[in-house]
């Protein structure tokens, strides 16, 4: 493994590990604890439409996938707010609508769909530098918002309702972590894959959830659980031979099995039944 790490494109695959792990395992808190695991299902598949609208059209991808993952995370919170729907039941209706966009362009796009192929099933080993750098400033980005607001971020989370009953722009907030969650999974589709990308977002979360009461310790630990999963993942598929993207969802899983079997919360539930 020493030696692969001497090659530039294995550094680049390992940076973007941190990366993707960092920024998805901290987005992944949110969607744990505010109950919206179908978020990471539904954005996953609006990036990969958007990036395959910019195949078609011959733009860079990721800027498609960045603008259809914005615009579904706009969508499912006025949908959840003003139409009076689960937010479960809003993401379904945006996913349904970007997974027949997905398939649509798919299905337009002239030759070979090998570039698809990549978007769908992700590919670490060939991340550019121009993706690690996006994957990078989101990264920053997301770490220094969660540093700078974490106090208004805990308070929705933990109770919308009551956050805007004290004078917390509580939509503002909400709207701005499916945003942040939209621009995660469009800069980490290349890594993991449109396909896989809802993984990443949960397992460390629901991981690191399993073991800690505290929501900033969930941070910390979603996000190394995250670094960890991208980096086992990696170092396995260059061991066996196997999809990376395939085998960070199989080291994140892992994991959340770990997690789950020394979990004091499952102790304590077990002793109170």
């Amino acid at each position: 493994m020493g030696a692969m790490l001497e090659h530039a494109f294995m550094q680049h695959a390992v940076l973007a590990g941190l990366c993707a792990g960092v920024s998805c395992g901290l987005m992944g808190v949110f969607v744990v604890t505010m109950h919206l695991s179908m978020l990471g299902i539904c954005i996953a598949h609006a990036a990969f439409a958007g990036a395959m609208l910019g195949i078609w059209m011959g733009f860079e991808p990721i800027w498609g996938a960045l603008a259809f993952s914005l615009a579904a995370a706009a969508f499912v919170g006025p949908l959840a707010d003003r139409g009076q729907l689960n937010p479960d039941s809003a993401v379904g209706i945006v996913f349904s609508f970007m997974l027949g966009l997905a398939f649509l362009f798919v299905g337009l796009t002239p030759g070979a769909k090998t570039h698809a192929l990549s978007l769908f099933w992700g590919s670490i080993l060939t991340v550019s530098t121009a993706d690690l750098a996006y994957l990078a400033a989101v990264t920053v980005l997301l770490v220094m918002l969660l540093t700078l607001f974490f106090k208004e971020i805990q308070a929705v989370v933990c109770h919308r309702r009551v956050a805007f009953a004290v004078g917390i722009p509580a939509t503002v907030v909400f709207y701005g972590l499916l945003f942040a969650t939209g621009a995660t999974v469009a800069v980490s589709l290349r890594t993991v894959g449109g396909l896989l990308i809802y993984s990443l977002l949960l397992n460390p979360a629901a991981a690191a959830f399993q073991l800690t009461f505290s929501l900033k310790r969930m941070f910390v630990l979603a996000a190394a659980f995250g670094v960890v999963s991208c980096w086992l993942g990696l170092a396995g598929s260059c061991f066996w031979d196997l999809p990376t993207g395939a085998s960070i969802v199989i080291a994140s899983t892992l994991l959340f099995a770990a997690a789950l079997a020394v979990s004091p919360k499952r102790r304590m539930m077990a002793w109170r039944r």
